[in-house]
């Protein structure tokens, strides 16, 4: 099932079962809990992220080829940083890039999975029946504070406003019942930028999830970003970066496209 959070023509919030572009058919209930899918209709007047998350976190040097891009050993362990509350953005609204970050702002393609219900030292083996669904999200990354400032500050490069987009679909896992068999890709400006597949992770999606999970409790409505393909905008020569007017767009095979267009601060 393709679930969206949306905007109804009058204003109100609401969750459904995306049937096309324009129309859902209404959830009632609790998606981390009971919930059921109505026969009422509504429209769709504005896509937002699929969830709030209660807490982002995100894997960093997960591919194989993106840590080579990027000059690193392969990491022993998954390396994890956290996203701030404030950097959630809805399809379609843009992405600010920062006053204190104006020169070095990338996109970083993932898969995001969202965990349905507490889990807390989790099987390898049992990981994906804590899975809700999966969706795209965009790592949007200041190069700068990441790497350079302050001695390099992962979580500050990576937090400011709007630096994650999500969505525009959850998709439930009885629609992918493997996450490491998808196609990813980001396109910039009608440029195809990254272009590989979720099979290249170090870390799995299980693995992932067990990893987190040891003496550590995942919340439903936790959103785990599990990294980025190579492709990624410093590291190509010369670097390409993120500017006001541009337009990023994820894609993630049966998933769908999240795209976000770009203004300054």
């Amino acid at each position: 099932m393709h679930i969206v959070r949306f905007l109804d023509s009058g204003g109100n919030e609401q969750y459904g079962e995306r049937l096309d572009d324009n129309t859902a058919r209404l959830i009632e209930g609790d998606l981390f809990g009971d919930y059921s899918v109505t026969d009422k209709e509504a429209p769709i007047q504005k896509l937002l992220a699929p969830i709030v998350p209660v807490s982002i976190l995100c894997i960093g040097l997960n591919y194989r080829f993106h840590a080579e891009e990027s000059g690193a050993a392969m990491p022993e362990y998954p390396i994890l940083f956290i996203k701030a509350a404030n950097t959630l953005q809805n399809p379609g609204d843009p992405v600010i890039v920062p006053r204190v970050e104006p020169d070095a702002v990338d996109y970083e393609c993932e898969l995001a999975v969202v965990i349905g219900k507490e889990a807390k030292n989790v099987s390898e083996a049992e990981a994906l029946s804590y899975v809700l669904g999966y969706t795209c999200a965009n790592d949007v990354s200041g190069r700068d504070w990441q790497i350079k400032k302050g001695g390099g500050q992962w979580c500050r490069g990576k937090s400011f406003d709007t630096f994650f987009p999500l969505g525009p679909d959850l998709v439930t896992t009885d629609e992918i019942t493997n996450p490491n068999d998808l196609k990813i890709k980001t396109v910039l400006n009608g440029e195809v930028m990254q272009d590989w597949t979720t099979s290249d992770m170090i870390f799995d999606v299980p693995k992932l999830i067990s990893f987190l999970s040891e003496s550590t409790t995942l919340l439903p409505g936790t959103v785990i970003s599990t990294g980025t393909p190579q492709g990624v905008g410093m590291a190509r020569k010369p670097p390409v970066n993120v500017k006001s007017g541009d337009t990023m767009t994820i894609e993630i095979e049966r998933i769908g496209s999240l795209t976000n267009p770009v203004v300054s601060e």
